[in-house]
């Protein structure tokens, strides 16, 4: 059963036209500073608290790179409860104009809350949102998070740690493969900042109309020290 965290944080400022192009343009968006370092330190140093998570996953038994990842209970800590749904309700009607684009006849309500009913209708009831740890020799490979019938179609990672000071290496990568062209891009991130990203098909333009575009996302290898980032995903799982 799903339970709500008392929240802490005020509403976000983000300029949602400027976030909404860069999505349409390359399929994912940066947020800077969307956590201080205080912030960031806080939510790394839950990662030692299991009492806070449903499942952890050492990666490297499910072929999935060298690292591991834990999955969040209900409630959600504060500060993660509130930004999935501040972000889930300015990223809604980015989400809703996609699928008009793809010719999906799925559109997603205003309010976090309601989505998440659905998913808890459909048997999704276990909560996504993640912390992920790697150290040196880990990374993440390329990969798509679904999870069951109902699907938002945008997500978000925050880093927590400092690129250059706590690890090396371990860049946020993104292909986007379609019937026509395909790319790989390096987003390069500060602590506090947050990319917002495609989960799995984003609406791509080109001289013949929309056509769709497979997106996958991974990290690339640690050089040394440890990396820590939390992951916003706004579907449950089943």
């Amino acid at each position: 059963m799903r339970a709500t965290a008392k929240r802490e944080r005020p509403a976000l400022t983000c300029n949602w036209a400027d976030i909404e192009h860069s999505l349409d343009t390359h399929g994912h968006a940066v947020l800077p500073r969307l956590l201080n370092a205080e912030q960031c330190e806080a939510l790394a140093a839950l990662y030692a608290k299991d009492d806070a998570y449903r499942s952890r996953i050492v990666m490297a038994r499910h072929g999935f790179g060298q690292g591991e990842y834990k999955y969040f209970a209900y409630p959600l800590p504060p500060v993660i409860d509130q930004l999935r749904h501040e972000l889930y309700r300015g990223l809604a009607p980015i989400a809703n104009h996609w699928n008009q684009q793809l010719g999906i006849d799925v559109q997603y309500p205003d309010e976090l809350d309601a989505f998440l009913q659905r998913c808890q209708d459909a048997g999704q009831t276990r909560p996504t949102p993640l912390m992920l740890h790697y150290t040196e020799g880990g990374y993440n490979c390329l990969h798509r998070d679904l999870y069951g019938e109902h699907v938002f179609p945008l997500q978000a990672t925050i880093l927590l740690s400092r690129p250059d000071k706590d690890f090396v290496g371990g860049e946020f990568v993104m292909t986007e493969l379609s019937a026509r062209s395909q790319r790989v891009e390096v987003v390069q991130l500060r602590q506090g900042d947050a990319v917002v990203f495609a989960v799995n098909e984003r609406p791509v333009m080109g001289k013949r109309g929309t056509r769709k575009g497979a997106m996958r996302h991974g990290v690339s290898r640690i050089q040394c020290g440890e990396r820590y980032t939390a992951g916003l995903i706004f579907h449950d799982a089943q």
